[in-house]
């Protein structure tokens, strides 16, 4: 019987030692509030200094239709729940907080009036998610008013200097590739119709929502377009400054896989390229997502350094975390 014994730890019986999996990341996208302690002790065992929480979480809620009180006792919930994560567990717990658009809001203005007062808070570390949405659950909301409470919180952005992450329509037709509709509980029945071309809607937001930034004049290295896919990729990353980031839990909905990421850092470079897990219960998840994506980025031959960046390096320089 062979011995190993005397053998280093971590090298193989044959051929070269291989290279420890040791890259830490930040997930600045993933809404926390909805997961199991579980999943977060995953995140512990699997390298995560720091993860944001995205607050706003009233579209899997049965609030119909959606108040700002609504929202608002969400956004004090997620700062309550970051305040417990913070003290099980071994990363770093942030929230962002602002208006998402996948469902109609009642009173929104309230929200944005009160929004600036929670960017003061130590935990607030960005706005957001929000973003034009061209299909919503069950309360649709008109593309005139989208624009206007996405253009203010990317004026409070400019006005605070926190990054805003912006959501962008899914790459399915209309809601979720009937293939699918059992990975999360309320499936197509509860969209409305899409207020965009639904081949080109993910293209079309993220023009309007780059117009918007324009707009208040937003600087672009504070703007995240969010759940990207091979459509947009050009055109945030040859048109403009702005990071561009890829959802890895749920690419069956966001229409990639890890070799178009591959592709993205080969193609522009990994200055601008993050990735997040957009982890929520309510869908088929993977705690575990971020880690695997790291290796699958390995296996296909990017440079450690460049998976490091994206994320680890990115998120740092993202969301000013020293």
């Amino acid at each position: 019987m062979a011995s190993f014994a005397n053998r280093p730890l971590g090298s193989a019986p044959t051929g070269d030692a291989p290279n420890p999996l040791d890259i830490p990341w930040i997930d600045i996208h993933q809404h926390t509030q909805s997961l199991t302690w579980n999943d977060r002790e995953k995140f512990d065992l699997s390298g995560a200094r720091a993860a944001v929480m995205i607050a706003a979480g009233y579209y899997w809620a049965p609030y119909r239709p959606v108040s700002a009180d609504d929202v608002r006792f969400l956004w004090d919930d997620a700062l309550r729940r970051a305040a417990c994560f913070d003290h099980r567990h071994f990363y770093d717990q942030y929230v962002a907080v602002g208006v998402h658009t996948w469902a109609g809001v009642e009173g929104a203005e309230e929200l944005l009036a009160a929004l600036p007062g929670y960017c003061e808070d130590e935990r607030v570390i960005a706005i957001g998610e929000t973003g034009i949405e061209s299909t919503h659950h069950t309360a649709a909301w008109g593309l005139d008013d989208q624009r206007d409470v996405v253009r203010e919180q990317m004026h409070i952005a400019r006005e605070t200097g926190l990054p805003i992450l912006v959501h962008t329509p899914g790459s399915s037709k209309g809601g979720l590739p009937a293939q699918y509709s059992h990975s999360y509980e309320e499936a197509n029945e509860s969209f409305t119709e899409p207020l965009l071309d639904p081949e080109h809607a993910k293209h079309e937001a993220v023009e309007i929502d780059l117009e918007l930034a324009d707009e208040v004049g937003l600087p672009d290295e504070q703007v995240v377009i969010d759940h990207a896919s091979p459509e947009v990729v050009p055109l945030v990353l040859e048109t403009t400054d702005c990071y561009l980031s890829f959802s890895v839990s749920a690419p069956w909905l966001r229409g990639f896989d890890p070799a178009d990421v591959a592709r993205a850092i080969e193609e522009y470079g990994a200055d601008r390229i993050v990735l997040d897990t957009d982890l929520i219960g309510a869908m088929e998840h993977d705690a575990f997502a971020m880690k695997r994506t790291i290796m699958d980025l390995c296996r296909l031959g990017v440079d450690r350094e460049a998976i490091g960046k994206v994320v680890y390096g990115n998120p740092k320089a993202i969301l000013g975390i020293e």
